[in-house]
């Protein structure tokens, strides 16, 4: 049995909230990441795990600041120095769109640091490659749409063409490959992707045609011990109670207020032929984040109304807080901010979000009914009312007119 650490989607230098520290020098954000991170290292180190793997997105983007890239590195050196097998497979955030540029964590492979291994095109490895680990591991770093565009020559139109030709492609490779492995060892799959059936958390870059989508049937193959999977910030396993597990860990600290009800983990899994047992780890200390929405609908106790839409200051503390606020736009002078004053004292940020409603009337002629009018001729109107630019409200009727059916049609 094969004990590995498994996480993903550290994005450590996500600095968009709050201050820098004094000491330090580094956003206090920062410090959240790098705090999680340090107890994943210790975790590896303390409990001499057999094998690190890290599936992709060490940063926010390819081109890393040098502090952060010295933190990063601190960490990951610290795992060499113990002797630890650790491999980091290449995301979507550590790779740049345009063709030969050097990806963020390239480095590693020119340096050659000892027992640190970059993934950064599919690959296979066997037990000789993991440092005689009894294991087998396929590597699928996140596919460059555009470079796969180029080199089979289609073009960026047929979208749909393009992914379902990399999903073939990378079926027939895998395929392929487990047909080499060793029957006698374990195989796990490691990819930074997007897997059918995955609840997604905040951090939705995975938009619709824009994204290859692994079908289901790809990742459960049962010759498989363990799937590793880093993209998607939400953990969860894919092939709960049954193997192999299907695992994306999620991020090591909540990005942004879409992951505010999310805990965060990293995973580790006792791999064996088969059969393999997932625990799954919590990162304590994890920086909260209170989202709250208010709608005004009347003008009567509006301070009352305020103040009940976020909790106690002592229950924000060290948070980072969200009140998004709607109300027309005439109660404007009813809107007192200073009742928010000691929640902003004692939370780590506030944002108050003031979104001012104007009504937008339709004024039909006199001798008109609404009853008279089409879905589509109402419509029509919406979209004059709403002072839009022509060709968007052509574009809209349009497709509304492709959606919606009339009354016995």
């Amino acid at each position: 049995m094969v004990k590995i650490l498994h996480f993903a989607d550290a994005h450590i230098d996500m600095a968009n909230y709050g201050r820098h520290d004094p000491e330090t020098g580094l956003p206090l954000r920062v410090l959240d990441y790098l705090k999680s991170l340090d107890a994943i290292v210790d975790t590896a180190i303390s409990e001499k795990v057999d094998l690190v793997l890290f599936a992709g997105d060490a940063y926010k983007d390819r081109s890393p600041a040098p502090t952060f890239q010295r933190e990063w590195g601190t960490r990951m050196m610290r795992l060499s120095k113990a002797g630890i097998p650790t491999l980091l497979l290449v995301g979507n955030h550590d790779i740049s769109p345009a063709l030969g540029r050097a990806h963020a964590i390239e480095e590693y492979i020119t340096l050659e640091v000892p027992h640190v291994r970059v993934l950064d095109h599919p690959a296979f490895l066997g037990s000789d490659q993991l440092e005689g680990l009894p294991l087998q591991l396929i590597a699928i770093p996140w596919i460059a749409r555009s470079g796969l565009m180029a080199h089979l020559g289609l073009s960026a139109v047929d979208l749909k063409k393009v992914f379902e030709e990399i999903e073939t492609r990378l079926t027939d490779l895998v395929n392929d490959w487990l047909e080499k492995a060793d029957p006698a060892l374990p195989v796990i799959l490691t990819a930074h992707c997007s897997v059918q059936g995955a609840k997604y958390g905040s951090e939705r870059t995975v938009m619709l045609g824009n994204d290859l989508v692994l079908s289901g049937s790809f990742v459960r193959n049962p010759r498989l011990a363990y799937v590793a999977l880093g993209h998607i910030h939400k953990a969860q396993d894919l092939n709960e109670n049954a193997q192999p597990p299907v695992v994306y860990p999620g991020s090591i600290e909540r990005v942004d207020f879409g992951e505010v009800g999310d805990d965060k983990y990293y995973v580790i899994a006792h791999v064996a032929r088969d059969h393999t047992r997932v625990e799954w780890r919590p990162l304590e200390g994890i920086r909260p984040f209170i989202d709250r929405f208010l709608r005004l609908t009347s003008p009567e106790g509006v301070s009352e109304q305020l103040r009940a839409a976020v909790p106690d200051p002592d229950q924000v503390q060290g948070a980072i807080v969200r009140l998004i606020l709607e109300y027309p736009r005439d109660w404007e002078s009813m809107i007192d901010e200073s009742i928010w004053q000691a929640h902003r004292a004692q939370a780590f940020e506030f944002h108050l979000v003031k979104r001012p409603q104007m009504e937008a009337r339709v004024r039909l002629p006199g001798d008109q009914a609404i009853s008279s009018l089409t879905s589509l001729d109402l419509l029509e109107k919406y979209w004059g009312a709403r002072d839009m630019d022509l060709t968007e409200r052509e574009a809209l009727q349009k497709l509304a007119g492709e959606i919606i059916q009339e009354p016995g049609e």
